[in-house]
């Protein structure tokens, strides 16, 4: 017993750290694979609006974020374009801007994909949902608030709540949409998180801390009241889409996952 109680003592005292070398190791390598998301507009003050992050996948040249990050509608005609936020090489205030546009995109599910105009970047390896557990840890980087802290990656532990059908009951007839109708009818599985996201996490990837592979994408949070209430009084559940619907958006572009 005695023997059996050291051991345990020992697992405690030098397993912990390691998980907290691993990300600490890890982050490096993930963090050159997180990009801003949002539009430029030559005539407008800012030029440049961030609404969510995305991260690079597949070739180097392709990001993946939520379809609702980017603006429903761009003024093209006054020279409005999708753009990638990414860090530049003049120091901690330089801010690299990439024009970008949508390839594939797949709304029941809120993901989608966009190419982005220059040099390829790192991209993150993607995962097997499937094989995610209830109880496993994970983390997520991305930009909370990024519209106001600037385009500075933020890092974030997320323990896999729940994996749990998307579609849940409304309070009456009336909050019924097409939307809500459809996924009643046919559910998919998402991820609830033990973590607080914010927004301008939506897009960032959920990823093991061991590995790095991508297992889900972050696209929405809890909210206790009114959407101020998400910054003032966060709830601390968040919600992340499966990474194997990454692998379908890509395959459906005639790209390899």
């Amino acid at each position: 017993m005695i023997q059996l109680n050291i051991a345990c003592l020992l697992a405690a005292l030098f397993l912990a750290p390691v998980a907290q070398a691993d990300i600490v190791d890890l982050l490096p390598r993930i963090k050159p694979s997180i990009v801003g998301v949002g539009s430029q507009h030559p005539l407008r003050s800012p030029r440049i609006r961030m609404s969510g992050t995305g991260f690079v996948v597949a070739d180097g040249r392709h990001v993946v974020t939520n379809a609702h990050v980017p603006p429903t509608l761009l003024e093209t005609e006054r020279g409005e374009t999708l753009a990638v936020l990414l860090r530049g090489r003049g120091g901690e205030r330089s801010v690299e801007v990439r024009r970008a546009e949508k390839v594939a995109n797949d709304p029941e599910h809120d993901l989608l994909l966009l190419k982005i105009e220059g040099e390829p970047l790192p991209a993150l390896k993607l995962g097997n949902s499937d094989q995610a557990r209830e109880g496993q840890q994970f983390f997520f980087t991305g930009y909370p608030i990024g519209a106001v802290l600037g385009l500075h990656p933020a890092t974030h532990r997320a323990g896999l709540a729940a994996v749990a059908p998307i579609y849940s009951r409304v309070a009456s007839v009336k909050s019924l949409t097409p939307r809500l109708i459809r996924q009643a009818e046919d559910p998919f599985l998402i991820f609830q998180l033990d973590a607080t996201a914010y927004p301008g996490n939506s897009g960032s990837p959920v990823y093991d801390a061991e590995t790095g592979t991508v297992m889900a994408v972050v696209n929405s949070v809890f909210i206790k009241g009114s959407k101020e209430s998400a910054l003032k009084d966060p709830s601390g559940i968040s919600y992340a889409i499966p990474v194997n619907y990454v692998r379908a958006l890509l395959e459906s572009a005639g790209l390899k996952p």
